[in-house]
């Protein structure tokens, strides 16, 4: 991690402020540098081109002797990355309250990419071994029309940020137990994760945890007045032991084929959206801290009209009408099943050891063929495996586990291992009930699945070509255009790749570094001669040795990590993708 360039003195930057006021915007360009205050470093990386465009990147370092972070607060990663969460948090808060106009476009603007409820590395607030901090975040350099407010500038930079990054980022700014409590319940969520595989668990759930959300916008928890806490049933209840809040008891997730069952607003999708986020860990008085996930499950759901680039669907669907071959299936517009097909797929292939599912998200003719749909069509006019044929496949011959929340199909019933009811945000384990009602109440619907599912899969390869990412590269030295909206969309050079269906994308900023991981993927991995997953596998190894600094320009504030699984689901959804 970097530590603050060399700097110049404060009254330097002061005297050049003095200078170019009134003078035209570009002279900004003369504060880039370090600048060294009382207790802090500052740090211009970019200067904007003018008020109207985004504000300028600006850092802040302090020293451990300024932040005075206790030893035990940093003495694992975990610990390091829930603090710095809490930083961020408290930065981006008070920089809101102390932006304020300061004359044209964005003037006076203070802005930090704030954390949302998941604790995710990332570059907006680093901190060291040894206790230094690193803040990084944008300020809209003041000015009338397009003519410096040097006065205000200096204002701003050498009083408003500094007073800021006082008040934020260092132990004293807070309450007597507030960063313990951020490093230990990170820590402690780290500790459960790790227990779930030698408990043979693909999720675990505490007894009290707040699962159900303010709206479908508003990923906050519902207040404790109106949200039912969760409650493990017997037949399920585990204790796993943490560092920090010792033995945890809840409810563990077996692996195998669970089924999430009950009626329609009983909490099914809410305790699916829950697991799918349990893959990563939430800040205190989320509700979901100790509500833990396999890490590399996987949802999964259709997408009409997605891109889907020579994907091997043969396992699910095979030859389609006119003889076409579905071992290396393309398609500019999916259907629900063949998206979901490919979905299922490219999981696997860069790792997914569990699939998540909601029956109202996917393609129903993928899920199920019942027993009169099966006389009515003869399986030889019926080239989709359902999902229900493979589902105990994947376990059996891959350790695939998969929880599929089902409102309507029954026949699952037919191969699950555990079925959990919820009924009124209550869990009970409903699996003997369901053997019994299984065997009163027999479908008669006959088993699909026409060849071993490895055999199915054997020998698929895909190898991304170097052209599929240079159609929208820059040209020369000059920066591809790069581009997100929100945390569902990518406009990559001249191509826009749609996110909405990647379920399991959390923030704005894990979409940007996924942006600037596809630009680097571009220029240093794909090669023509590596598969999808050993392309994933390399920028993640670079993102390992290089940090999150490896993406962008360097010094960039707005940067998260993700997953390896988001990265696949971006590269797959580009329509340019072409494979050998």
């Amino acid at each position: 991690m970097p530590t603050p360039p060399p700097h110049q003195p404060a009254s330097r930057l002061r005297q050049i402020l003095e200078k170019v006021d009134g003078r035209g915007y570009k002279a900004y360009n003369d504060i880039r540098g370090a600048w060294g205050l009382d207790h802090l470093t500052l740090v211009v990386d970019h200067v904007q081109g003018d008020p109207f465009a985004a504000p300028s990147r600006v850092r802040v370092f302090l020293t451990p002797e300024a932040a005075r972070l206790p030893a035990h607060l940093l003495q694992s990663p975990p610990r390091t990355r829930g603090v710095a969460a809490r930083l961020a948090r408290a930065f981006a808060a008070r920089a809101a309250q102390a932006s304020r106009s300061m004359g044209s476009g964005r003037s006076g603007e203070i802005r930090m990419e704030a954390p949302g409820q998941e604790v995710l590395e990332t570059t907006a607030v680093r901190i060291t071994k040894d206790g230094e901090v690193e803040a990084r975040f944008r300020v809209g350099l003041p000015a009338r029309g397009r003519r410096i407010l040097g006065k205000g500038c200096a204002e701003l930079l050498l009083a408003t940020v500094p007073e800021l990054a006082w008040n934020s980022l260092r132990a004293e700014a807070f309450d007597a137990g507030d960063l313990l409590l951020h490093a230990e319940t990170n820590e402690d969520a780290d500790a459960l994760r790790d227990e779930l595989s030698g408990a043979g668990l693909v999720a675990f759930v505490a007894d009290g945890a707040i699962l159900p959300r303010r709206s479908g916008v508003d990923d906050r928890p519902l207040s404790s007045s109106q949200a039912v806490p969760f409650h493990s049933p017997d037949e399920l209840r585990v204790t796993l032991p943490t560092p920090n809040g010792g033995p945890v008891t809840g409810m563990g997730i077996p692996e195998g084929v669970t089924l999430i069952v009950g009626g329609g607003f009983h909490g099914k999708s809410t305790l699916l959206r829950a697991l799918e986020r349990g893959v990563y860990n939430h800040r205190p008085g989320d509700g979901r801290e100790r509500v833990v996930t396999n890490p590399d499950a996987v949802k999964i759901r259709a997408e009409d009209g997605r891109n889907v680039s020579s994907v091997n669907i043969s396992p699910f669907i095979g030859t389609l009408p006119g003889g076409r071959d579905t071992r290396s299936f393309s398609t500019p517009e999916a259907s629900g099943s063949t998206s979901q097909a490919a979905a299922i797929v490219e999981g696997l292939e860069v790792g997914a050891s569990a699939l998540l599912m909601d029956e109202d998200t996917s393609a129903t003719n993928f899920m199920i063929r019942d027993r009169r749909m099966q006389v009515l069509v003869p399986r030889e006019g019926e080239p989709i495996t359902p999902f229900i044929d493979r589902v105990r496949d994947l376990h059996a011959e891959l350790g695939v586990s998969s929880i599929l929340v089902i409102g309507g199909s029954g026949d699952y019933l037919d191969v699950a291992d555990t079925v959990i009811a919820m009924r009124d945000y209550q869990a009970t384990d409903v699996t003997s009930r369901a053997r019994e009602v299984a065997r009163a109440h027999p479908t008669g619907r006959l088993p699909e699945s026409p060849r071993p599912l490895r055999e199915a899969l054997a020998g698929a390869r895909r190898v991304p070509l170097p052209e599929s990412l240079e159609s929208a590269a820059s040209r020369g030295k000059r920066r591809m255009r790069l581009k997100v909206r929100g945390e569902d969309a990518i406009t990559f050079g001249s191509e826009e790749i749609d996110l909405g269906a990647v379920d399991q994308l959390v923030s704005r900023c894990q979409t940007r570094a996924i942006s600037e991981a596809l630009l680097l993927a571009g220029r240093r991995v794909v090669d023509g001669t590596r598969s999808m997953s050993e392309v994933v596998d390399e920028v993640m190894a670079i993102l390992e040795r290089e940090g999150l600094d490896a993406l962008g320009h360097g010094h960039d504030g707005d940067l998260a990590r993700f997953r390896r699984h988001e990265l696949a689901g971006a590269l797959n959804r580009l329509r340019t993708l072409r494979s050998g």
